[in-house]
């Protein structure tokens, strides 16, 4: 549940956050963007097994600096497989940062990997902190609910709109 609720926490946050920046988020009907919560799940695994790599051998020092530069690597490739399976998929471009000043084709570019790095630190060192004061207070049914939502929303998004 724990990970499952991280996921629409993020895929939820994600829309939001699109909505307010750009006017548009996600190709699903419903207010979450997968993608996000793809992305956060990501970086708590890397964080996971960062830890797990520097309590082994006694070192943190540098664990923020190779989080932000792994999790900017693993993000910039969601979001660009995420951009070509929704080109396949549903036939347009969901973003474009051809006009980007170091765009690395149109799905990515080095502007938006920063602020995935960026994102990964503040998601780790402020807002799981945060988070885990009170994601186990989320009623399992809450969690069930969504599932089944998210699922309903996924199959009449690809029925409707690919």
């Amino acid at each position: 549940m724990y990970y499952l609720n991280y996921f629409f926490i993020f895929s939820i946050f994600g829309h939001l956050l699109e909505t307010i920046l750009s006017k548009k988020s996600g190709i699903l009907y419903g207010y979450w963007t997968p993608v996000y919560g793809f992305g956060c799940l990501l970086i708590l695994y890397i964080h996971k097994l960062l830890d797990k790599f520097f309590k082994k051998h006694n070192i943190k020092k540098y664990k923020p600096f190779i989080l932000f530069v792994s999790s900017a690597i693993f993000l910039s490739l969601i979001e660009l497989i995420g951009g070509i399976l929704i080109k396949k998929i549903f036939g347009f471009d969901m973003w474009n940062y051809n006009k980007m000043l170091f765009n690395i084709g149109k799905y990515i570019s080095l502007e938006t990997t920063l602020i995935w790095g960026t994102s990964s630190i503040i998601l780790i060192y402020i807002l799981k902190p945060i988070i885990d004061n009170y994601i186990f207070f989320i009623p399992k049914f809450i969690t069930y609910l969504l599932i089944i939502l998210f699922f309903i929303d996924s199959f009449f998004t690809i029925i409707y709109k690919a």
